[in-house]
């Protein structure tokens, strides 16, 4: 569905720019009055990293007219495989002066501005309030929301991505899109009502990623800005681009919008992605389950949403494992019954949680949460190992235990 244009345009463009984008102006659903429009645009980049740079690349090369840097850091060299707005030559200086020299060898009539400060509560809606587009390439959750959130009450589109290893997820979050445009407000609190909890997902100095799948996500950011600038296309509002490098698939899922400004300090979590929305099991429940189903009384899968480093570690007798990136897929989606009740289980919850939401929404009936996910499973395996067990625990599971299911056995 297409949006009104979100800048209004320049009178007219340079003659040096009119060289430099002709190839661009050529598209007839931007032409020259879609280039007036970018040139007339103020864009902020949130990190100039993995995603930022190329996104800062495409944006300044496309004729953005203003395009803001948000980054406290200082190249590092680590940060060249995949950073591609910075050279060897910049090891130590500080991200945005090497970002914006880079901007400026490619459109030197672009305005760059450096925020060289990390963003906090602080200087969140100062900074954001100048621009007509938000651009998300930070790599925290705490950040990420703060950022969500500031965008929510200012009215701003945020175009946001994550990238992980293979894997990586797009959208453009807008709780308040225009009047009249048919879309229902979405932000990020609509994919991920809370924060994860810290530790529970890897950054990409723990997991790795891809460079080049980063240079892919930060170019897409860019084009989304760019549509939403110049009214054009289908911006991804509403809808999750997953994108899986090593098989190829770029697969859509749909999220559903509370229309509701997350910058509200309680924001309502959508009650289809809340861990808490899901009927639970507990691991002594899961257990006598598991031994009835052992003896043909019962039936069900339980259905581990986790990487497999991650299940390697510690495993549930039989899980499946199914990550959460591919289940999102149809592909994944087809692998599991819809005949037997499914367990879903991550870290603590928000990943079960989220797998429940777009299950649920594909026709999945029986859906069933881990409580507390395998760090209650690990917990509950070491209480009923260790010496001294309580009564409690011994009458509980000791009709279904098996050796095997400790952890000690496992690893």
């Amino acid at each position: 569905m297409a949006i009104p244009p979100l800048v209004e345009p320049v009178a007219r463009l340079s003659a040096a720019e009119s060289v430099r984008t002709a190839r661009q102006r050529r598209l007839p659903q931007l032409n020259e009055l879609g280039q007036r429009r970018l040139a007339n645009a103020r864009v902020l980049v949130l990190g100039a990293g993995g995603l930022g740079s190329p996104a800062l690349v495409y944006l300044a090369a496309a004729g953005v007219g203003t395009i803001g840097i948000v980054d406290s850091d200082d190249v590092e060299p680590s940060n060249l495989q995949r950073q591609i707005v910075h050279g060897q030559a910049d090891v130590g200086r500080p991200k945005v002066v090497s970002a914006a020299e880079s901007i400026a060898a490619i459109a030197p009539e672009a305005v760059v501005v450096q925020h060289g400060e990390r963003l906090d509560a602080g200087n969140a809606a100062t900074i954001l309030g100048g621009y007509d587009v938000i651009i998300d390439g930070t790599d925290n959750f705490p950040t990420r929301f703060l950022v969500n959130d500031t965008c929510a009450a200012l009215g701003l589109p945020l175009v946001w991505a994550s990238v992980l290893r293979f894997d990586a997820q797009l959208s453009v979050f807008w709780a308040t899109p225009p009047a009249g445009s048919g879309l229902t407000g979405v932000h990020l609190r609509d994919l991920f009502p809370t924060p994860p909890a810290e530790g529970e997902v890897p950054n990409c100095a723990e997991a790795g990623v891809l460079g080049a799948l980063c240079g892919q996500v930060g170019s897409l950011m860019a084009t989304e800005a760019i549509k939403l600038i110049a009214g054009i296309g289908t911006p991804l509002i509403g809808r999750i681009l997953v994108i899986d490098a090593l098989s190829g698939r770029f697969t859509e899922v749909p999220l559903l919008g509370t229309g509701i400004a997350a910058a509200d300090p309680n924001p309502p979590a959508t009650a289809a992605a809340a861990p808490n929305a899901w009927p639970t099991i507990t691991p002594v429940e899961l257990v006598a389950r598991l031994g009835a189903r052992a003896k043909s009384t019962d039936a069900f899968l339980v259905v581990d949403v986790r990487e497999p480093d991650e299940h390697t570690e510690s495993a549930i007798p039989d899980a499946v494992l199914l990550p959460l990136a591919e289940l999102l897929t149809t592909e994944g989606m087809a692998t599991l019954p819809r005949d037997v009740p499914l367990v879903l289980h991550c870290h603590t919850g928000t990943r079960a949680a989220r797998a429940a939401t777009a299950l649920q929404a594909a026709g999945f009936t029986d859906l069933t949460l881990l409580d507390g996910g395998i760090v209650a499973w690990d917990a509950a395996v070491a209480a009923r190992t260790a010496p001294g067990l309580g009564s409690k625990w011994s009458r509980e599971w000791s009709a279904t235990w098996s050796p095997e299911w400790s952890t000690e056995a496992r690893s």
